[in-house]
């Protein structure tokens, strides 16, 4: 669900852009405000915030606002690259110098993966993300204004989906998928057994 509202304020400025008749101003001033509201959102909610959506905003208010002192679509053109490439710089450090790259450190508690797996996710990220960007400065200066508007909404949105399944797949392949689901049968059925055991000892309570 969370994945899904960080989607908001993009459709927000996809809205604006065609409901003020297609002016990137009125459109980048509605997301800096939609971005705004939804990192209040959560962090009222989770108390605190991860940090690609600390990036995000910041990049929506810097950029975004001087787009809007300046009156250049530009900056706000930039945003995604440079959001983009920094994350992607970030988890190349991280497996570089760190003992645990971002992704292991941020999704390690929810899905336990050996080290070779967090390896090749962050690295194929990284790439990712790099190719994101890139792929936006493309978009951004060889193609109009409004092409660029739609694609940063459904380009952004498909890439982002065809990542997590070229993740998923990955996993399925590996192996780590069905590791995880014998864990989980394997706990099922311990615990189906300790029920089980609990019921006899207290039938042969009630005998005695």
């Amino acid at each position: 669900m969370k994945q899904f509202l960080e989607f908001a304020p993009i459709l927000a400025f996809f809205i604006a852009y065609y409901v003020s008749d297609r002016n990137l101003l009125a459109a980048t001033g509605v997301l800096i405000v939609a971005q705004s509201v939804l990192i209040a959102g959560l962090y009222l909610y989770h108390g605190k915030l991860e940090r690609p959506m600390q990036i995000q905003f910041w990049a929506v208010i810097v950029l975004g606002g001087l787009t809007l002192a300046l009156n250049n679509a530009t900056f706000i053109q930039w945003k995604p690259t440079l959001v983009n490439w920094v994350l992607s710089a970030g988890l190349a450090l991280s497996q570089i110098f760190g003992e645990r790259n971002l992704l292991e450190r941020m999704l390690g508690g929810q899905m336990p993966l050996p080290r070779r797996a967090w390896n090749h996710l962050a690295w194929g990220w990284s790439a990712a993300f790099f190719f994101a960007g890139a792929l936006n400065l493309v978009v951004a200066y060889q193609f109009s204004e409004e092409f660029w508007v739609n694609y940063k909404l459904f380009g952004g949105f498909a890439l982002t989906f065809c990542y997590v399944i070229a993740t998923v797949v990955y996993l399925h392949r590996a192996g780590h998928l069905e590791d995880r689901l014998d864990d989980k049968a394997e706990l099922a059925t311990t615990a189906a057994s300790d029920s089980e055991s609990s019921g006899g000892k207290s039938d042969g309570s009630r005998g005695q």
